[in-house]
């Protein structure tokens, strides 16, 4: 019967030591757990630091591209402008040297990208004709249609001609002409 009690004994002494052990182990592997969780919130709140760190960074940069765009176009308006600038100034000195002088006058100009309008009163047809073959012979323009002419009434009776004329421009290629007249 001692023998008994002595084996039941020890049985529940090692039925309660497993539980501690059990136990033991269960609070360890819930500390580690607990551990890891705290870790992993710090990371968390760490990244998204970052996140609102890189955000703002990336709205920085989108903005500067946004901005640097708006610069690119305005230069490319510029540019088209300085552009235009140059043509005109290139059409009004041709025109100039073609003008029929002491004869005629031109009294508007039009100009787009394949057409210039002229309007204008000379004094008679054969002048009008002479401007005409004067443009024709010129580097500026592939046609000259002649719109409208008419005897038109000025002041103290004088009858003179006026004129419109629709000239197409000759299609150059980009650059390497106006590269020659700005250099000069």
């Amino acid at each position: 019967v001692a023998r008994k009690k002595e084996n039941i004994r020890r049985q529940i002494s090692v039925f309660f030591l497993s539980l501690v052990m059990i136990a033991l182990l269960l609070a360890w592997y819930t500390i580690g757990i607990d551990k890891e969780i705290v870790e992993t919130r710090a990371r968390i709140t760490q990244v998204k630091s970052q996140i609102a760190l890189y955000k703002e960074k990336a709205d920085r940069v989108t903005e500067i591209k946004k901005n640097l765009k708006i610069l690119e176009d305005k230069l490319k308006i510029v540019s088209s402008l300085e552009e235009k600038r140059m043509e005109q100034l290139l059409l009004l000195e041709e025109l100039s040297e073609k003008v029929v002088p002491e004869r005629m006058w031109i009294e508007s100009m039009k100009s787009d990208s394949v057409y210039v309008t002229l309007k204008g009163i000379a004094f008679d047809n054969p002048t009008i004709a002479d401007f005409m073959r004067n443009l024709e012979a010129s580097t500026l323009f592939s046609s000259i249609d002649l719109k409208r002419s008419k005897v038109q009434k000025f002041k103290e009776g004088i009858m003179l001609k006026s004129f419109e004329l629709l000239c197409t421009k000759k299609i150059t290629p980009q650059g390497n002409g106006d590269k020659d007249k700005k250099g000069k």
